[in-house]
């Protein structure tokens, strides 16, 4: 399902590349970790770890601790993030658990039950 991007994450996801893709349909468990931009629209269980950009599409599933620099999230989350640069929620986005990262911005309609907190820079 297509993801509407503000202009700013459009433009950094145009410049680097997508790595992979694991479609609606798609069920993993275990460890993930990759260079570029990876998107999951199926379902995952497990660990994230990338210094670069995952984006979770509406209708996926994941239950994990994600490690990143940016995190995009339209789809059901339940876990602890960790964000280097920024964390981004779209509706219709459900989120369960802890945020760490210097940007959080959560758009109307998105559900998010957990807590935030911003590290001093």
């Amino acid at each position: 399902m297509a993801v509407a991007f503000p202009p700013s994450l459009q433009e950094d996801l145009l410049s680097g590349h997508v790595t992979a893709i694991l479609d609606q349909g798609t069920h993993f468990e275990g460890k993930l970790s990759f260079e570029g931009t990876v998107q999951i629209g199926g379902d995952f269980k497990g660990e994230i770890f990338t210094k670069d950009t995952i984006v979770i599409n509406e209708g996926a599933f994941v239950t994990a601790q994600i490690e990143a620099d940016t995190i995009v999230i339209s789809g059901r989350v339940e876990g602890n993030l960790f964000a280097r640069r920024r964390v981004i929620m779209h509706p219709p986005a459900v989120f369960k658990g802890t945020v760490t990262s210097p940007s959080l911005r959560i758009d109307e309609g998105v559900v998010f039950e957990g807590a935030s907190y911003m590290p001093k820079s």
